[in-house]
């Protein structure tokens, strides 16, 4: 059976391999940023998910790609859906193509 990889929220992401080497705390990155302190630091906290207009200012600031950030989220979040939704196996059914 293959393991399914480790899938860390973008707000771990972004402390681990962002902030810690570079030095710079959540208040100082929403500062940069010109966001609201809260949303980095719901997100550093994995409390918020990663919106499309704070993907766009990351990539910005630390000479990424928007797409990274919200590829990150993407996965996270399906991770947790696949995980979460071994009801829908038993629900529904796959369409065989024929009308009823």
């Amino acid at each position: 059976m293959i393991k399914e990889r480790p899938t860390f929220h973008p707000g771990e992401i972004l402390r681990e391999e962002f902030l810690k080497p570079a030095g710079i705390d959540g208040r100082r990155l929403a500062e940069a940023l010109r966001l609201p302190c809260e949303r980095i630091c719901g997100i550093l906290a994995g409390e918020q998910s990663m919106c499309v207009d704070t993907a766009l200012r990351l990539a910005r600031f630390f000479g990424t790609s928007d797409r990274f950030w919200l590829e990150v989220q993407m996965e996270y979040e399906l991770h947790r859906a696949r995980r979460d939704s071994h009801h829908l196996r038993q629900d529904i059914l796959p369409f065989d193509g024929v009308a009823a």
